[in-house]
């Protein structure tokens, strides 16, 4: 297949650009570097059957040649970014979506929409299932990435019922691993950045707010296995391995071997109490279920920031 891959660039969408080159298909990398970063992609510059385009999909989307498919994954995807970036990231859910669904059309190619756990808020159902609405404040702080996401969700059903579009959507539970920014604000790499540096560990509230964390390879995973499918509704994909933000901070500080404390601060504003996600769906449907254990995942995510932060000193 010929795939563009919007945010091709950015955490999730570069591992994208990996795998779909190695599955044997041909891809397009679109990104304007808001967020995402050069070096992630530096490795396939001059591969042969890669392509990057440094594009804002807010405007008109053009991409010459066929398409087969089209996954939409550029966005501002942490609390930090879509904080500073708010109003761009209501766009690049809208009107990116928007641009991104009609390219399909034209193109006659399926479309993946990556959404998010976010889409249910702060959930009174747990773990959530997709068949569950969500409890968003609309306009509270994270509304504009919560919304923004609930939105495109709605345009890609429109776009699959009025026209025909072979869509599909995921919704993204936390997810981890090699590339993330240290600076992203996300819990895993403050976390991870203040244990290899022996500072204190932030915890925001009482720290018993929980999330469930994925690793990027099974989630790459995951979203081939629904690629490859019929199903147009959202999926759920992430790990059902629930934990706290203190149980994480210890494992964190303890795979590190760091000598970090913690120091606690006020809680942030709309902060989901919970976020596990019901993968019955993704399990029947697709025959997918995370494989990687998260102590593995956290072991090899502060592998790689050790030597991130040591090749850039």
């Amino acid at each position: 297949m010929r795939i563009l891959i919007t945010g091709g660039a950015g955490f999730l969408g570069s591992h994208l650009c990996d795998f779909m080159l190695k599955e044997g298909h041909e891809v397009v990398a679109m990104d304007n570097l808001l967020t995402g970063r050069a070096e992630n992609i530096a490795h396939l510059i001059g591969q042969e059957g890669f392509t990057f385009l440094n594009y804002d999909i807010t405007n008109f989307v053009h991409v010459p040649g066929p398409l087969d498919y089209i996954l939409n994954f550029a966005s501002p995807a942490s609390p930090k970014d879509y904080l500073v970036h708010s109003i761009h990231t209501m766009k690049v859910g809208a009107f990116g979506t928007y641009r991104c669904l009609g390219l399909a059309r034209v193109k006659n190619a399926k479309f993946f929409l990556a959404s998010t756990s976010e889409s249910y808020g702060d959930p009174q159902v747990h773990p959530q299932p997709e068949k569950y609405w969500g409890n968003v404040n609309p306009i509270g702080v994270r509304g504009v990435y919560d919304e923004a996401k609930r939105f495109a969700e709605a345009m890609t059903m429109a776009y699959h019922r009025e026209v025909g579009i072979d869509t599909r959507i995921i919704r993204i539970f936390n997810t981890y691993g090699p590339r993330m920014r240290m600076d992203d604000g996300r819990a895993i790499p403050t976390f991870v950045d203040q244990a290899l540096n022996d500072e204190e560990i932030t915890i925001f509230g009482d720290g018993k707010q929980t999330r469930s964390i994925c690793y990027v390879d099974d989630l790459v995973q995951g979203i081939y296995a629904l690629m490859q499918s019929d199903y147009h509704e959202p999926v759920n994909i992430g790990n059902p391995s629930e934990m706290s933000m203190i149980e994480l901070a210890e494992k964190i500080i303890q795979i590190s071997e760091s000598k970090s404390q913690f120091k606690y601060l006020p809680p942030m504003k709309d902060d989901p109490k919970v976020r596990r996600p019901d993968i019955t769906k993704a399990k029947e449907l697709l025959g997918w279920e995370p494989e990687v254990d998260p102590d593995l995942g956290l072991r090899r995510t502060i592998e790689w920031f050790r030597a991130a932060k040591e090749k850039s000193q």
